[in-house]
């Protein structure tokens, strides 16, 4: 058996970021060889992010990277806010969306496809779950496109909680930033109005005239009060008609106008929106580690 120096086990740390043991082990099993001692890290890195990937990963980042007239919005979870806040994770974050804003994945498997210094972005998340101990995931992304005469905008929240991502014909990259960050406070559902799709829009006018009939008034005036309603909710979920966040005194669409703008798109990502976070319990995560 070859005697495993120091040196050579602080090497296969700062080439994997893995424990001292763990290191040395995998150095033991393969006789010092410190290219099969990485494979045999990778080998059980897979492994244990296999066993995390039945745990909930409502954690994490949102980030986005702008490349020329390409940008992506990515998300990527973990366990808990604590890994979030780790230089490691955050390196991931970062590396992750830079790739995809150039690459342009179509799938969340062709962005871990594609190729890194440590072979694939999916061998780059399990080192990093093997790292942290956590299950750590790419959620989703998306990735837009500009023009030359179009501006992006974005604005990160709360360190990542909250990503917006904006476009905006003409107007600057200034008036785009603050549009993202109304994005990221308020939540709107589409630019304007006219995105609304018409079947919701006439289940909303359903619900409105019902309700309105129910409060019991005059049919005649229901039409008349159906369509204030709509209008007040259409006001409230189109970013155009939203009161500016900045300046109460004008909607978003008067703002970007006096710029010389206008709103073109824009993308939300807030981390862990619509997954069910588990109930935090400290016997059942301590004997998960001790199984692990």
């Amino acid at each position: 058996m070859a005697k495993i120096s120091a040196a050579q086990v602080k090497e296969l740390r700062d080439k994997t970021g893995v424990g001292m043991m763990d290191a040395k082990k995998a150095l033991v099993e393969t006789d010092g060889d410190m290219a099969k001692a990485v494979d045999v890290l990778r080998e059980k890195g897979v492994a244990k992010a296999e066993k995390k990937s039945g745990r909930v990963a409502a954690e994490g980042t949102a980030a986005v990277a702008i490349k020329g007239n390409k940008a992506a919005i990515v998300e990527i979870n973990c366990e808990t806010d604590s890994v979030a806040s780790t230089d490691k994770f955050k390196t991931l974050v970062t590396e992750l969306a830079d790739m995809i804003a150039e690459a342009e994945p179509a799938t969340v498997d062709d962005a871990l496809a594609l190729k890194t210094a440590n072979g694939t972005v999916k061998d780059d998340v399990i080192e990093t779950t093997q790292v942290t101990g956590e299950k750590i995931s790419l959620r989703r992304f998306e990735v837009v496109e500009k023009s030359d005469d179009q501006n992006f905008g974005a604005y990160l929240h709360n360190g990542g909680q909250i990503g917006a991502l904006v476009v905006l014909d003409g107007a600057d990259e200034t008036v785009a930033k603050d549009v993202a960050m109304h994005v990221a406070a308020i939540n709107p559902e589409y630019v304007n109005r006219t995105q609304v799709p018409a079947e919701r829009l006439a289940h909303e006018k359903e619900v409105l005239s019902k309700e309105a009939l129910n409060e019991g008034k005059p049919e005649k005036i229901v039409a008349k009060m159906v369509e204030g309603r709509l209008n007040k909710w259409l006001s409230e979920i189109s970013l155009d008609d939203q009161e500016f966040v900045k300046d109460s005194d004008q909607t978003v669409a008067h703002y970007v106008e006096s710029k010389g703008g206008k709103v073109n798109k824009f993308v939300r990502f807030e981390v862990g929106e619509g997954i069910e976070k588990k109930a935090d319990n400290f016997i059942d995560e301590v004997m998960s580690q001790i199984k692990d």
